[in-house]
C-alpha cells in the first residue's frame, strides 16, 4: 500500500526497482497511471486517457492481474521482483522522478466527463517542472485540524522535480510520511501527530517548500467518483482496511454501463472490445 511504517526494503532497493521501470517508458512523454482493479473499468479509463491525448500506463492489483490493453497503452508489472500480495498505485507514484518527467494519476473508481477531462489534461500538460496538480482534502470539519490536511490522489499530476523534492524531504505519497528515512522534520503539528493517510506528506511538502500546487477542486469530478463516500445503500463487500478488494466493492455496488451513461461515456464503453 506504500507505508513507511511497514517498509522493510531499503531506499536503495526501492530506487533500483523504480529504475527498472524507466526503459519501458522510453519515448513516452505523457503517461497517465491507470490501476487495474477491474478489467472493464480499467479499459474504459484507458480509452478516456487516450481520448485526451495521453498514454495509459497500466499497473494492476496482483490479486486481479493485468487487464487487456487498448492500442497504444503500456502495461507494466510494477510488482515484478517484489511479489507483494497487494500493490497500490501510491507505491509507484512515490518514485515518479526516477522513471518519467511527469505522471498523471487517478483513482480506479473515477470516471470524468470528457470536457472536464480534456481541460484537466491540458492543465497537466502545462505544468512546469517542480509543480504538482492534486485534490486538496481539508473541508470545514478539518479547519481546526491542520495536522490532518492532505492532498489526495483522486486525480492529479506530478512532475519530476516535484517528485524528487518530495522524496528528498521525506514527504511524499506513502502512508506515515514521518517514518520516511529521509524525513528530518518535526513529526507533529501543534502537538498532534500528522495524519497517517496518503498525501499528508504532500501537504507537508507544499507548505515546507512553498511549491506551486495547482489545486483540482473535488467538485469538478466528485459526481464520477463511484465509492462508498456519499453513496446511499452502499454494501461493503470487503473490509475497509489493507484487505479491501476494490474489485468486489465496485462490482457489488455499481453497474459500469449505468455509471458510464451517467457520465456521458457510453460511446467509449461501447467501443471497447
Amino acid at each position: 500500500m506504500g507505508n513507511w511504517a511497514a517498509c522493510a526494503l531499503s531506499l536503495g532497493a526501492l530506487l533500483e526497482k523504480a529504475k527498472s521501470w524507466r526503459d519501458e517508458l522510453e519515448g513516452i512523454s505523457h503517461p497517465w497511471l491507470c490501476w487495474n482493479v477491474d478489467p472493464d473499468w480499467c479499459l474504459l479509463q484507458q480509452r478516456m486517457v487516450k481520448e485526451v491525448g495521453w498514454t495509459p500506463l497500466v499497473g494492476f492489483d496482483p490479486r486481479i492481474g493485468p487487464p487487456p490493453l487498448i492500442p497504444g497503452a503500456v502495461g507494466m508489472d510494477f510488482n515484478r521482483g517484489l511479489s507483494l500480495p497487494t500493490l497500490y498505485p501510491h507505491f509507484v507514484m512515490e518514485f515518479a522522478f526516477v522513471f518519467c518527467d511527469r505522471l498523471a494519476f487517478w483513482h480506479s473508481d473515477l470516471l470524468v466527463r470528457l470536457p472536464v477531462l480534456r481541460d484537466l489534461a491540458t492543465k497537466f500538460r502545462a505544468l512546469s517542472d517542480g509543480e504538482l496538480a492534486a485534490v486538496p482534502s481539508r473541508g470545514w470539519r478539518g479547519m481546526l485540524r491542520p495536522w490532518s490536511h492532505r492532498y489526495w490522489e483522486l486525480v492529479g499530476c506530478t512532475t519530476r522535480s516535484a517528485s524528487q523534492s518530495q522524496f528528498e524531504l521525506g514527504a511524499g505519497w506513502w502512508y506515515n510520511f514521518t517514518r520516511h528515512p529521509n524525513f528530518r522534520g518535526k513529526p507533529t503539528l501543534f502537538g498532534r501527530p500528522y495524519y497517517w493517510d496518503h498525501g499528508t506528506g504532500i501537504m507537508y511538502w507544499a507548505r515546507a517548500t512553498r511549491a506551486r500546487v495547482h489545486e483540482v477542486a473535488e467538485r469538478l469530478v466528485d459526481e464520477g467518483h463511484f465509492t462508498s463516500i456519499g453513496a446511499k445503500n452502499y454494501q461493503r463487500q470487503t473490509p475497509n482496511n489493507h484487505l479491501r478488494n476494490l474489485n468486489l466493492d465496485l462490482r457489488g455496488n455499481f453497474d459500469l454501463a449505468k455509471c458510464a451513461e451517467r457520465m456521458g461515456l457510453t460511446s467509449l464503453l461501447n467501443s471497447l472490445p
